[in-house]
């Protein structure tokens, strides 16, 4: 894809429309550990469309159109959540969740070519990528003004991740981190923080040299935790765990989406800063990633260390999400460990399954 090309598919969206992708678990019924039985599932489901496999066997991702407000994408993910409840009965159980808490670390893959890629080139390590996400598209409008934005925005990625780590268990174990999962990503290539670009030209010179280099066949195996969608010209913030509850996962949608409408306004009056250093940023990173929403966020231009949750409270409050404000002082890794510590790691499952249900 040329530098025109790139520009033309992000001059095409209508402003702030917002889109999900919400990857989900399946459990046993019985014994709520990982069931490998997605495509089952999805022909009940009908097949893809709305419901899509995913590189695990035991995970499925719920798909909503563009909408014109995160309200409209949550009632459609509701009705998915709902869809897919009903032709999950009797046979699995679904959970959001970052990470499975108990489940062996391995598991089956699903089958078709590009999973059948990555299993032949990462082994064990595909098999690992136990991992869901909550991935949200949100269009700017405009080549220029999207490119900013990117840049501008993964400054932010820490305080988004912080707020929505949802995986402090794995392999039956506590981790001591308040979301495992980015540890896990990392054993595949092209995670974490993004590299900025100067101009559609600098990102097109980076794919080009991808496929040459036969490690991007294709570009969706661009896998950072923020990338500008060049099938849909939106950009895909994809550093969110999935959330356990519906509600949750709006809230989490919701920041995701104010935060783009934020920058894309400073950058029309011309106050967006320079792109920040990635590891500036990714320093930032681990401490969203070891201590959540209960840690330190460091200024990535001063230095000047504060209180995450000071930090995303004056955020919120900038961008006007303020509905995101309970999950400040206490979100799916904090709820976590609270149901762990009191009944055992084992009812995280039920726990988990019973609230995917919730407030639907």
């Amino acid at each position: 894809m040329n530098p025109d090309a790139l520009r033309a598919t992000f001059d095409a969206p209508r402003p702030f429309t917002v889109g999900i992708e919400e990857e989900v678990f399946l459990l046993d019924p019985a014994t709520f550990e990982l069931s490998e039985r997605a495509p089952e599932l999805l022909e009940r489901l009908g097949g893809p469309g709305r419901f899509k496999l995913e590189l695990p066997a035991a995970q499925i991702e719920l798909i909503t159109r563009p909408h014109d407000d995160v309200a409209g994408a949550m009632a459609e993910l509701a009705g998915a959540r709902r869809e897919l409840l009903a032709a999950a009965e009797g046979l699995v159980a679904p959970a959001g969740t970052g990470v499975h808490p108990f489940s062996p670390e391995e598991g089956a893959l699903n089958s078709g070519p590009r999973y059948d890629r990555t299993a032949a080139e990462y082994g064990r390590i595909a098999r690992r990528q136990l991992v869901s996400a909550l991935q949200v598209h949100v269009a700017v409008g405009g080549a220029e003004r999207t490119l900013a934005v990117y840049n501008a925005l993964r400054e932010h990625l820490p305080a988004l991740a912080a707020l929505a780590a949802n995986a402090p268990f794995h392999g039956g174990a506590d981790t001591g981190l308040a979301s495992v999962r980015p540890k896990i990503s990392e054993g595949l290539p092209r995670q974490g923080v993004p590299p900025a670009f100067a101009s559609w030209e600098a990102l097109e010179r980076e794919l080009r040299w991808g496929e040459a280099a036969g490690v991007l066949p294709e570009p969706a195996l661009w896998w950072w935790e923020l990338r500008p969608h060049l099938t849909h010209g939106t950009l895909e913030l994809r550093v969110p765990d999935t959330q356990t509850t519906i509600a949750e996962a709006g809230a989490v949608a919701a920041v995701a989406h104010a935060l783009v409408v934020w920058l894309a306004d400073r950058h029309d009056a011309g106050d967006l800063p320079e792109p920040a250093p990635t590891w500036r940023i990714s320093e930032n990173r681990w401490s969203a990633c070891r201590h959540g929403v209960e840690g330190e966020l460091a200024d990535v231009r001063t230095g000047e260390r504060r209180a995450t949750r000071a930090v995303l409270r004056e955020l919120l409050d900038t961008i006007g999400a303020d509905a995101a404000l309970p999950l400040v002082e206490l979100n799916g890794a904090l709820r976590q460990r609270e149901v762990a510590g009191e009944h055992g790691i084992r009812a995280l499952g039920p726990w988990l399954a019973e609230r995917f249900a919730a407030g639907l």
